[in-house]
């Protein structure tokens, strides 16, 4: 039976489907504009200074004008990817120690690529709201290894993205943030199943993860503020051709002006550096 038919009406077709009716009628509401220039200028004032937590941000915003509750502050963040989500409370403290793992590259000398790569989530606005950007960079060459736009949270991109490059190329460790993409057991099994170490940053320490945060910053002062994206497709390529830029074309200074292509792929050794 072919269901897409004109001849079935929608209290018809939900029946058949044993749907709720009322949501065959649902539309998404759109945020307003005032949500939409409020969560950008979030992410300008979080992109900057990384280390201000919500408080400050809210204490900034009403200092310019901005009416705004430090806990709408929080709820947004919590929603922009800024602030990460981490596991409920109805977890016991048994499974959450499970699944947090301790930071690993304090005092580590990162010599090679694949020895460390780093992952986030980061949100990326637009003219008429937002999406989100998850990214691996490999730490020693900051080469970024995948990454995928989505816009929503949930965690499908992220395994999908970790999966696309563990099939390629295989780290030593992978370091996160403690939010709940990264504590979730899928992705968890997905790491160990690779034989990768998985080590998390401190809660609030965002220099922990200090070489995606990096590129977070370029990414946004070089290609996402200089343009208003209209739709997910100018953002897709608009990120896509400055990541390949970034890979590709300019040399780092960190990397001996090398690229960091070139490094990642061992095309090139760089020079050990006195301490």
């Amino acid at each position: 039976m072919e269901w897409d038919t004109p001849e079935h009406s929608i209290l018809v077709q939900a029946d058949l489907l044993s749907l709720n009716r009322s949501s065959l009628y649902y539309k998404p509401v759109p945020p307003s504009p005032e949500e939409i220039r409020l969560k950008h200028r979030i992410d300008e004032l979080y992109t900057k200074h990384p280390f201000m937590g919500y408080r400050t941000i809210a204490s900034i915003m009403n200092r310019e004008n901005d009416s705004i509750h430090e806990n709408t502050v929080r709820r947004y963040m919590r929603e922009m990817g800024i602030m990460a989500i981490y596991p409920g409370p109805n977890l016991s403290k048994r499974d959450l120690q499970h699944r947090i793992y301790p930071y690993l590259l304090r005092k580590l000398a990162i010599t090679a690529p694949e020895q460390v790569w780093s992952v986030d989530i980061t949100y990326i606005r637009m003219k008429h709201g937002w999406m989100y950007l998850y990214a691996i960079i490999d730490w020693y060459s900051r080469y970024i290894v995948d990454w995928q736009l989505d816009q929503s949270l949930e965690i499908g991109f992220v395994l999908e993205t970790m999966t696309r490059a563990l099939a390629r190329r295989k780290p030593g460790i992978v370091n996160s943030d403690q939010g709940s993409h990264f504590t979730s057991p899928k992705y968890i099994d997905l790491l160990k199943e690779n034989d990768v170490r998985i080590s998390m940053d401190g809660k609030g320490r965002a220099t922990d993860n200090i070489a995606i945060e990096r590129f977070w910053r370029s990414l946004k002062y070089n290609e996402i503020y200089l343009n208003d994206y209209g739709s997910p497709r100018e953002a897709r390529n608009g990120i896509r051709s400055y990541i390949h830029l970034h890979n590709e074309y300019l040399p780092h200074q960190s990397l001996q002006r090398h690229t960091p292509a070139a490094v990642y792929n061992r095309e090139v050794v760089l020079r050990p550096t006195s301490e």
